[in-house]
C-alpha cells in the first residue's frame, strides 16, 4: 500500500487464465524475437540486415512506428475528451484508452529503438545539443514528454486523485497533438518528395489518429470482455458506440481526404507526385492501395458501420480491426511511394520506379511491436483490470 494504492485493489487475477496466459506468453515471444533481431542487426549492420538503401532510407519500421505512434495519438485524445466531459458515454471506456495509448507507443519505441543505427546519440544529444529547427527533434522530445504525462496520469487514475489525473491528461493531450502533426510535418516539409510535400499531412495525421484511437478503443474494450467470457453491459455498450460515431465520422473524412490526394495529383502539381501515386493506382503498391488501404480499411468498415448502425459489437470490432489493418498499410504505402520515384528520375537512365521489399529481419521488429502492445494488453487486463471499469468520479 503506497498513497492509498494497492494492487490488489485493482486487479483482477480471474483474468489470468491458463488459456490467457499461453497467448499472453506467444506475445511476450513474438516481442522477444523481434527486439533479438533489431539487436543483432547493431551487431551485423543494419545495411546487411534491413532492406533500406541510400535511395530509400525509410522502410516498414518508419511505417509501423508512425502506425503505433498515431494510433496512441488518438486513443489519448479521446481518452482526454472523455475526461473534460465528464459523464459523457465515452467515460467507460476512457481509463483503458490511456493504458491503450501508453502500450502502443511504447511498441513505436520499441520499434523505432532499433530501427536507429545509434539510438544511445538521440537520447544523448536530444538534451545536450538540441535542434529546435528540426521537425524530428521536436518529434521525439513531445513524444517522450506525453508518455511521462500519460504514465503520471494513470497512475493518479490508480490512486483515484482524478482532478490531478485530469491536468496531466490534458498536458499529455497537448503534447501528442504537437508530437502528432510533427510527425506529420516530418514528411510534409519535405520537398525533395513531392508525393509527401504539402500541408495536408499533419492535418491528415491528427484526422487518422481519431480514427485509429476510435478503431482501437472498440476492439480492445470487446477484447477484454471477450476474455472474461462476460456480456458487454449498457453502459460500454454506450461507449463503444460513442466511439463508433468518431469512427464512421473519421472513415468518411479520410476517405474525402484521400480522393482529393490523389485529384489533386492527377490535375497539376509536380510530374514527381503524380508518378509517385500511379505507384499506388496502378504500379507497384496497387494491390497493397485498392485492396488493404480502400476496401479493407475504408469503404468495408464504412459500409459495415452503416448498415449494421452501430447496434452490434461484434459487427464494430470487425470494422475497427479492417480500420486497423488499413492503416497500417496505408502508413507503409505512404512511406513507401515517397520514396519510390527518383529524385532525377529521367536522368541517367534511372528507372521509373525504386523497389523495396521489406527484410526478415525487419518484419520481426515490426511483429516485436504487435508483441509488446499485445502482451501489455493482456498484462495491463490482469493487474488493472478493476482501475478501467472505474469511471464513475470523472
Amino acid at each position: 500500500m503506497a498513497n492509498g494504492f494497492s494492487l490488489a485493489a485493482v486487479a483482477e487475477p480471474e483474468v489470468a487464465t491458463p488459456k490467457i496466459n499461453m497467448v499472453t506468453g506467444l506475445f511476450a515471444l513474438l516481442a522477444v524475437a523481434g527486439i533479438s533481431a533489431g539487436l543483432y542487426a547493431f551487431y551485423a549492420g543494419h545495411h546487411n540486415m534491413y532492406n533500406n538503401t541510400r535511395e530509400m532510407p525509410w522502410g516498414i519500421l518508419i511505417s509501423s512506428y508512425a502506425f503505433f505512434a498515431i494510433t496512441s495519438t488518438g486513443l489519448c485524445l479521446l481518452a482526454a475528451i472523455s475526461h473534460i466531459f465528464g459523464g459523457n458515454k465515452l467515460a467507460p471506456l476512457a481509463n483503458r484508452m490511456v493504458w491503450l495509448s501508453i502500450i502502443t507507443i511504447i511498441g513505436a519505441f520499441t520499434i523505432i529503438g532499433v530501427e536507429i543505427e545509434n539510438p544511445h546519440r538521440m537520447l544523448i544529444y536530444n538534451i545536450l545539443s538540441p535542434n529546435l529547427t528540426s521537425n524530428i527533434w521536436w518529434m521525439g522530445t513531445l513524444y517522450g514528454m506525453a508518455v511521462g504525462f500519460m504514465l503520471l496520469e494513470f497512475y493518479l487514475i490508480l490512486n483515484k486523485q482524478y482532478k490531478i489525473a485530469l491536468t496531466l491528461g490534458v498536458l499529455g493531450a497537448l503534447a501528442e497533438v504537437a508530437a502528432n502533426t510533427n510527425l506529420g510535418a516530418v514528411f510534409a516539409t519535405l520537398s525533395g518528395h513531392p508525393f509527401w510535400y504539402g500541408s495536408q499531412l499533419p492535418v491528415y495525421f491528427l484526422c487518422s489518429a481519431f480514427m485509429s484511437g476510435a478503431a482501437a478503443a472498440i476492439m480492445f474494450t470487446n477484447m477484454a470482455f471477450r476474455i472474461r467470457n462476460r456480456e458487454i453491459d449498457a453502459t460500454t455498450m454506450a461507449g463503444m458506440q460513442s466511439a463508433g460515431k468518431v469512427l464512421t465520422l473519421t472513415l468518411f473524412l479520410i476517405c474525402v481526404a484521400t480522393a482529393w490526394r490523389f485529384i489533386s495529383f492527377f490535375v497539376g502539381g509536380a510530374e514527381g507526385g503524380r508518378v509517385a501515386a500511379m505507384a499506388l493506382t496502378t504500379g507497384p503498391l496497387s494491390f497493397n492501395f485498392w485492396i488493404f488501404e480502400i476496401l479493407i480499411g475504408l469503404a468495408f468498415p464504412l459500409g459495415l458501420l452503416a448498415m449494421t448502425k452501430l447496434k452490434s459489437a461484434p459487427a464494430m470490432t470487425l470494422a475497427a480491426f479492417m480500420t486497423l489493418v488499413g492503416q497500417f498499410f496505408s502508413r507503409y504505402d505512404l512511406v513507401v511511394a515517397g520514396q519510390l520515384v527518383p529524385q532525377f528520375s529521367g536522368w541517367d537512365n534511372l528507372p521509373t520506379y525504386f523497389s523495396y521489399a521489406p527484410s526478415v529481419s525487419e518484419l520481426m521488429v515490426t511483429f516485436a511491436g504487435i508483441g509488446v502492445v499485445g502482451a501489455t494488453f493482456l498484462l495491463g487486463e490482469r493487474f488493472f483490470g478493476r482501475a478501467f471499469d472505474d469511471h464513475g468520479s470523472h
